[in-house]
């Protein structure tokens, strides 16, 4: 099966700045994602499907072609949600975050309204990003997802939102170095064997 958003005429379709950054080691990555997906596709197995669509937008956000790498982003966000934990959809929300910022900026200057559309859809996500961040099980993880919310609505103007995300995530920091600071404190004084 062919996507529409990896036929030949698709990519000789992307803006011209796009265009001149398909080097042979770019086109070489987004066939092989093509070709990943393609497989994936013959299978329909949540995981990778998740991941081939995942790698399909890294291509296309490596080549600044944010649109695609936003919808194919979303695709692998919905295949996540199959998969029965909250890890992975997480890591694909945070991408989506990502790339939706990184496209109002891009449109800021050409696309008012589509600028604002995407920074809607950018907050949009880093909240329901950080509401998921509270169910996974290792809380070095939730603090990385924190962070990069953090940064992405600090991008997005949202100053305020992402102080807090920040002092959340400096409390689990300090929690968590409270916990194995304890943790050794009680090593360290457990008698020794005769």
């Amino acid at each position: 099966m062919h996507h529409p958003l990896t036929s030949g005429a698709s990519l000789r379709g992307l803006m011209p700045e796009a265009q001149a950054m398909l080097d042979s080691p770019a086109r070489s990555a987004l066939r092989e994602a093509a070709s990943a997906l393609d497989l994936a596709e013959q299978f329909h197995m949540p995981l990778e499907m998740c991941l081939a669509l995942a790698q399909m937008a890294r291509c296309y956000r490596g080549l600044q072609a944010l649109g695609p790498a936003e919808w194919y982003l979303e695709q692998s966000f919905l295949w996540a949600g199959a998969l029965g934990g909250v890890d992975q959809g997480l890591e694909v929300l945070c991408q989506m975050a990502e790339v939706s910022c990184a496209l109002a900026e891009q449109l800021q200057h050409s696309d008012a309204a589509a600028a604002q559309a995407a920074l809607e859809r950018t907050r949009d996500r880093a909240f329901e990003a950080s509401a998921m961040a509270a169910h996974v099980a290792d809380p070095d993880w939730e603090i990385t997802v924190l962070l990069r919310i953090s940064d992405v609505l600090d991008r997005c103007g949202d100053h305020d939102d992402a102080v807090a995300l920040q002092s959340r995530a400096m409390h689990l920091i300090y929690h968590s170095q409270s916990a194995r600071r304890g943790s050794d404190f009680a090593a360290a004084t457990l008698p020794l064997d005769a």
